[in-house]
């Protein structure tokens, strides 16, 4: 079966302006990227590579300096477009809105049916273990449970892809365990495309279809890795052998430009 394209970026370059007379900062690129349709794929990489910027780019939220953006044979011309949906690592729930209504929030911005909003809500709530929750505030729920609210917010507009910023990064690592299978039931069964910026070694390793580490800054895409997970995987993946594997495969990648962004080189 030929493979079909979801998303692509082709030569693209993000350079930030300077000021007062300070030379710009060159921040991502050239990059080229291609997500497959209904694919996982990771980016992993050293502080500060790029890696945002690089989210940032594909979702329209900012335009790249050169190059090409495509999503499902469109470009992307500096905004997001339809389809595509966004979760980032800060808590974004609205602090006096209920569980329910922080969900609903976007839905109801934008007139959709009530009928039809309630049929996504008590969807999206029980997908992300929320039901018993509805009518709870964010200042009663632990930190997972309102990351678990800002992607069911993100889940009920029905994005094709959805790009995730760290989005489990404040959590210990057990809860990001425990998200990250929620995460796999929530691509199996919304059947989209997802791309996952993680600093995270063991995160990329068992969630993702593929995984794109990325150069020092300017970063690039200097390498993939493919898991060869199956669709139906969980966090019990980290105990098989294979895990380590991809995961020493991914340092071993990973080590030199890491040692470059930290200004040391790279130790022979």
């Amino acid at each position: 079966m030929p493979v079909q394209v979801h998303a692509e970026m082709r030569g693209v370059t993000r350079i930030y302006p300077g000021t007062d007379g300070k030379s710009g900062v060159h921040a991502l690129g050239p990059v080229d990227l291609t997500l497959r349709q209904g694919e996982f794929y990771s980016v992993i990489g050293p502080s500060g590579c790029g890696k945002s910027t690089l989210l940032d780019v594909l979702s329209g939220l900012s335009r790249p300096t050169t190059g090409l953006v495509n999503f499902e044979g469109k470009p992307v011309d500096g905004r997001v477009p339809d389809g595509i949906g966004v979760v980032f690592q800060e808590d974004a729930s609205f602090p006096w809105m209920n569980v329910e209504d922080n969900i609903a929030f976007g839905l109801r911005r934008v007139g959709t049916d009530s009928a039809e909003i309630r049929r996504r809500l008590d969807y999206a709530l029980a997908l992300m273990g929320l039901r018993d929750f509805a009518k709870a505030y964010p200042a009663q729920l632990s930190g997972g449970m309102r990351q678990r609210v800002c992607i069911a917010r993100t889940l009920v507009t029905q994005p094709r892809l959805i790009l995730l910023d760290e989005p489990f990064g404040a959590l210990d690592a057990q809860t990001r365990l425990i998200m990250g299978d929620e995460l796999l039931k929530l691509w199996r069964e919304t059947g989209a495309t997802v791309l996952l910026i993680t600093h995270a070694l063991d995160e990329a390793a068992m969630l993702s279809d593929r995984i794109g580490i990325m150069s020092a800054r300017p970063g690039r895409i200097i390498q993939e890795v493919e898991t060869g997970w199956p669709a139906d995987r969980d966090s019990r993946v980290a105990s098989d052998d294979h895990f380590g594997t991809i995961t020493s495969r991914l340092w071993a990648h990973l080590r030199e430009e890491s040692l470059k962004a930290i200004g040391q080189g790279a130790i022979k």
